[in-house]
């Protein structure tokens, strides 16, 4: 085929590339697979037969040509940022990036006539409400479907995904599978099939609903143009159905959303669906049952809970009921439920109808129970453990695809028409000693679709995930679902963790829509009507040590810079004794393990120098350069990073976009390789990081509301910065030599050299430092600042809560400030300085002491149940 004629922009017209693309994908190695393999080549979705583009795809191919590669590139950098600026994540187990690894998008939606979605509507729908039967059956009723021969016992009894203990616990209207996911493939005469249902806890939405919100900034005109439907109704009247599902009479009922905490793969979804629904993110120790009632654990007490949207697989939701070794899960919660105190949405035990041997009894269940044939057939699915299942797979093993029959983690997949035939020879034996554990499925090539790429437009396999959101009356279909494309263009298959991507779906509208997306949709209780939910305890656990962390951080890279500005400085016959000094204010702060040691004398008049070495380096700059490019051990720069990630992590959907984007770029950058490092290239990135501090820190204190939350956040940040000014002071009062030139660090570190002069007009001395330093209540950065900050917080939780801080309390805080105000440091016998040092270093070891009891409290008070912090 030639190419294409080329256009003024340098770019190739899209149906001239993609019908290069399918020829170099019929005669490359994964063509060459199908043809040996007899499969059909795949259905394409954006040209037909004729090498025209398909009607709903004509605008969109229009719009690319018009746009040109250009434009499309810088579009598309646009959306890569956004994708960026809003911590979208997916965590690929074993990947370097681990949960900080960007989620992948393509700007090219996945498109769907109207007429096509009418009809694919009406069959996820359908097989919504069959699921829902034969789980009602199995778990709620008498099994009818066993024994009238439907379904074979032995793919009930022995599939794991059957938890007996939940047979028989009660459902809101006997509805059992309130959101549904269904993967589907496009088989090549271009008809949908659905090769897996997704019946526990079906991931992707939030990612789709992400997806349409970077796209539609991306093609804006574009989407707007072609009158897509919005995914957003699909969530309103997600959080409607859930709050029908409470026990009766819950006039306002309290729901939440369990995950299993930040490093599972999909962790940002979570955070993202109950930050757009409005309800809390929890984990399994953020809950626990008293008197056969799921309780949140917050600061104001337990809450009731009404309605638990899990993100756990079921078998991990009970220790004691289910598996016991589980730390994910509520101890007690099936009790719960059994008792009819709470609704579990997807109900425990619908993980059953995840094994896909089901798939191969649904076409006769469904006539069964609805007297009709599925709308949206399986794909030909065959289980091994009936004889003829079994022969059909052993005799069309190279048509087939093999998976295990329980549990999509219990095993790999095999594809037939790829294996050897030393493969093939084990595979019948593994299928021959247990049959029961095996499906064969037919291969069917998933559909290709067009993607953007640095080298421009590629064809690449596509899947789509569609979801159902019901009650048992009003079901709602998400328009469109989550697109996922192949890794590659060599790749027809696809996995999420196996580095596929995703695309927009976009279900166009008719004329006859209906204004199915009007703000009627949305719930008809207003704000007002919401019943309040207390902070988590954990969550305040959190946001506590996020303070801590970031200004620890903080406080730390003050200390370097200043010293690094120094080390920096022209060289004079005082540098020798400047260093000494430095070196022994940051090894008393704890930055450094040890005083630096002698300078070594300069060679002898007319002895040559000898040549440079690493070794010639001055001792302190070597080794503070050597703490700035650490990257392992506590308290180094990558290890209180991690910490700040770890707890911003755990209260995501508490944080505004901005915010996590600040924090976001608190990642380190990797190892510097030696070459580079150098003062300068120290001192700049210190100085970025505090910038990237300081801006977390503004964003807090202005977009943050004045709540418990909030004043957890900063309680952390002011016992940090007393700690910090505690350990300054004393490593300040303990280095030897003249004070001036070290105060004038002291007072550049802590950020109020400024504020002295103006107060002076003088040298730094002890006397002035520690009134600005320690005793100044108008200072931000004063000790006697972090005592009022820490009493008036504490006052107002106590307000707050009606129990935390109590008279001991107010009288240690009392105490510690009484002291700054009254102590004399006028030495007994004078020196040359005027100042007592000792009093000074006792002073502080006290405040430090007396902060230290005040963490404990605090921590012991809120979050005694959380696991245990070592300050």
């Amino acid at each position: 085929m030639t190419p294409g004629p080329e256009r003024p922009d340098g770019a190739r017209p899209i149906a001239t590339m993609l019908e290069t693309s399918q020829v170099r994908s019929l005669i490359g190695p994964s063509g060459t697979r199908r043809m040996a393999a007899g499969l059909p080549p795949p259905h394409d979705e954006c040209f037909g037969g004729d090498g025209q583009p398909r009607p709903q795809w004509a605008a969109m191919v229009e719009a690319f040509e018009r746009l040109g590669t250009p434009r499309l590139n810088a579009r598309w950098d646009e959306g890569l940022r956004i994708i960026r600026e809003h911590g979208v994540t997916y965590n690929v187990y074993g990947d370097p990036q681990g949960r900080d690894r960007p989620w992948s998008l393509d700007p090219v939606p996945l498109i769907l006539s109207a007429s096509e979605w009418r009809d694919l509507e009406a069959g996820l729908v359908q097989r919504s409400h069959l699921l829902n039967l034969i789980l009602r059956d199995l778990y709620l009723g008498t099994q009818r479907l066993l024994v009238d021969g439907f379904l074979p016992p032995e793919l009930i009894y022995s599939n794991p995904g059957f938890l007996r203990p939940c047979r028989g616990l009660p459902v809101a209207g006997q509805v059992l599978l309130h959101l549904y996911g269904a993967d589907l493939v496009r088989s090549g005469g271009g008809q949908w099939r659905c090769f897996a249902d997704r019946t526990q806890s079906a991931s992707g939405a939030g990612y789709a609903h992400e997806n349409r919100k970077v796209v539609s900034r991306v093609l804006p005109d574009e989407i707007r143009e072609a009158s897509v439907r919005s995914p957003s109704p699909f969530f309103r009247a997600l959080r409607s159905i859930l709050e029908s599902l409470a026990p009766q009479g819950r006039e306002h009922p309290l729901m939440v959303l369990l995950t299993p905490g930040p490093l599972h793969a999909t962790y940002f979804e979570h955070a993202y669906l109950a930050r757009h629904l409005g309800i809390p993110l929890v984990e399994g120790a953020d809950l626990t049952v008293r008197d056969l009632r799921v309780c949140l654990k917050t600061l104001e007490g337990l809450q009731p809970v009404d309605v638990v949207l899990r993100r756990v697989d079921d078998s991990f939701c009970d220790p004691l009921e289910l598996r016991a070794e589980s730390v994910l899960g509520v101890p007690g919660l099936v009790q719960a439920a059994r008792a009819g105190h709470v609704t579990v949405a997807n109900a425990l035990g619908s993980g059953l109808l995840e094994s896909p041997a089901f798939l191969a009894f649904l076409p006769a269940v469904c006539r069964h129970l609805l007297d009709e044939d599925l709308k949206l057939p399986s794909v030909p699915t065959w289980w091994c453990g009936e004889a003829e299942g079994l022969r059909y797979v052993t005799a069309h093993l190279e048509r087939l695809v093999v998976k295990p029959a329980f549990g999509r983690r219990r095993g790999r997949i095999w594809f037939g028409h790829q294996l050897s035939a030393a493969d093939k020879t084990r595979l019948l034996e593994l299928i021959a000693a247990r049959p029961q554990e095996f499906v064969g499925q037919e291969c069917v090539m998933p559909s290709s679709a067009p993607v953007w790429t640095s080298a421009g437009f590629e064809r690449r396999s596509v899947l789509l995930r569609a979801y159902v959101a019901t009650n048992g009356t009003n079901p709602v279909v998400l328009p469109g679902g989550l697109a996922r494309v192949a890794a590659s263009e060599d790749d027809p298959w696809v996995s999420m963790q196996g580095g596929a991507g995703s695309k927009d779906t976009w279900v166009l509208r008719s004329g006859d829509d209906d204004g199915e997306e009007s703000l009627a949709a949305a719930p008809a209780q207003g704000p007002t009507d919401r019943r309040l939910t207390g902070l988590p305890s954990r969550a305040a656990d959190s946001l506590f040590w996020l303070g801590r962390y970031a200004e620890r951080l903080e406080q730390h890279l003050r200390v370097l810079r200043c010293v690094l500005g120094q080390l920096a400085s022209d060289s004079s016959p005082e540098t020798s004794d400047r260093d000494d000094r430095l070196g022994h204010l940051v090894a008393g702060i704890g930055l450094l393990p040890v005083t630096p040691e002698p300078s070594v004398a300069p060679p002898a008049d007319g002895e040559p120098a000898p040549p440079e070495t690493e070794d010639d380096v001055p001792d302190l700059t070597r080794k503070v350069l050597e703490w700035v490019y650490r990257f392992d051990g506590p308290g180094s720069i990558p290890d209180l990073m991690g910490r700040i990630r770890q707890n911003a992590a755990a209260v995501r959907d508490r944080l505004s976009g901005d915010t996590w984007q600040v924090l976001d770029r608190l990642v380190p950058q990797g190892e510097v390789p030696q070459a580079r490092r150098s003062i300068a290239h120290a001192l700049g990135l210190v100085q970025g990081l505090i910038l990237n501090l300081a801006a977390f820190n503004g964003l807090a204190m202005e977009n943050m509301t004045r709540g418990p939350g909030w004043r957890f956040l900063d309680c952390g940040r002011r016992l940090e910065r007393g700690f910090s000014m505690t350990s300054l002071m004393t490593a300040a009062a303990f280095v030897p030599g003249a004070p001036t030139p070290l105060l004038e660090v002291i007072l550049d570190i802590a950020d109020s050299g400024m504020t002295h002069r103006q107060r002076y007009f003088a040298s730094a001395r002890w006397p002035g430092v520690v009134e600005v330093l320690v005793r100044d209540v108008s200072n931000p950065r004063a000790l006697a600042f972090q005592l009022s900050a820490l009493r008036n917080h504490l006052e107002a939780l106590q307000d707050e809560f009606r129990v935390g801080v109590d008279d001991r309390w107010s009288a240690l805080i009392e105490g510690i400030q009484g002291r700054l105000l009254s102590a004399e440091f006028a030495p007994e016998v004078p020196d040359r300085e005027g100042f007592d040092r000792q009093t000074l270093i006792a002073l502080m070891e006290t405040c430090a002491q007396g902060l230290a009891g005040l963490s404990d409290d605090l921590t012991h008070r809120y979050f005694s149940h959380t696991h245990p912090r070592v300050s």
